[in-house]
Formats: structure tokens, C-alpha cells, sequence
């Protein structure tokens, strides 16, 4: 069964109709994990200079590497194993993000309300990374209509490539 008989309303008439997406800033995963990255970073502006290149710097990155990860996975959508893989690369930075929220609360540089703020922000990017994962096959199309064709390669007699 395609894809498209999946998706399909007489099917499956309690999933809503879904938008085509044609850019990943159009992923809802991808806005909340940058509502969240932007957050981080002005939260993390009043954190002591000595954490510059320690934890602020390391919760900005993984904050921000949710994001690009889940870019990355957009564009190799044609291929599920890379589209999987780059999602699972966004999953291991958000976990990577939760625990810098661990030691930010710690430090005592945010508060138990923002630490449970974005920890939940943080629960809700894994559940839709999770999902995205669990049916790559629905987020990266049908094999015929998006995978290139294979290319031909005519060698010479001298096995150059002309």
C-alpha cells in the first residue's frame, strides 16, 4: 500500500488532512525546537561569564543542532535511512540539551519553572522526532516519485570515464 492510499480519508477518516510541507520551517517540530533554541539563548545571556565557552556555549549548540539536524533531515528526505538518521542525530541533541537544563538548574542559572518549561518543550521535540522516525516512510514520499535515477556511466575502451 503507497503512501498515499495511507494517508487516504476513506482509509483512515480520523487522521486529519495534512499540509503539504515544502520547506522544513513549515515542521512543527522544527518551530518548537527553535522556539526553544531562542529561549536558551536568552535565558542563557545572564549566565556568568566563566560559563561563556562551557555550559552556555554547549546548551546553545545542542539547542541549536536540534534545529540544523532537522533541516539536514528535510533534505535527505529521498533517502529514509539518511532522513532517519539525521532525525536520530536531532534526538541525541535534544536529550544533549536536557542535560545542560540539568546542570543549569543546578548552577541555580534558571529557575524550576524554566527548567520544567523547557523540559517539556524538550519532551514534545522527542515525541515528534520519535513519530517523524517511526514513519519515515510517510515523511519521505514514495520511492518512485522522489529518488533519482540511476545514472549511466559509459567507459571507454581505455577505462577513462569520457
Amino acid at each position: 500500500m503507497g503512501v498515499r492510499s495511507l494517508l487516504h480519508p476513506h482509509i483512515y477518516p480520523h487522521i486529519p488532512k495534512m499540509a503539504f510541507v515544502t520547506h522544513f520551517k513549515e515542521l512543527k517540530v522544527y518551530r518548537l525546537a527553535f522556539a526553544a533554541a531562542m529561549e536558551i539563548f536568552s535565558l542563557s545571556r545572564d549566565w556568568p561569564r566563566e560559563e561563556a565557552y562551557s555550559l552556555t556555549g554547549q546548551i546553545r549548540r545542542s539547542s541549536r543542532s536540534v534545529c540544523g539536524s532537522i533541516a539536514e533531515a528535510r533534505r535527505k528526505r529521498r533517502y529514509p535511512n539518511h532522513f532517519t538518521s539525521k532525525l536520530s542525530d536531532a534526538d541525541g541533541e535534544a536529550a544533549e540539551t536536557e542535560n545542560w537544563l540539568e546542570f543549569a538548574l543546578a548552577c541555580g542559572y534558571i529557575t524550576a519553572i524554566h527548567h520544567a518549561r523547557l523540559t517539556a518543550k524538550y519532551e514534545e521535540i522527542t515525541r515528534g522526532l520519535v513519530g517523524m522516525m517511526s514513519h519515515a516512510d510517510t515523511w519521505c514520499g514514495p520511492a518512485s516519485l522522489v529518488r533519482e535515477a540511476v545514472a549511466e556511466y559509459i567507459v571507454d575502451s581505455g577505462g577513462e570515464i569520457p
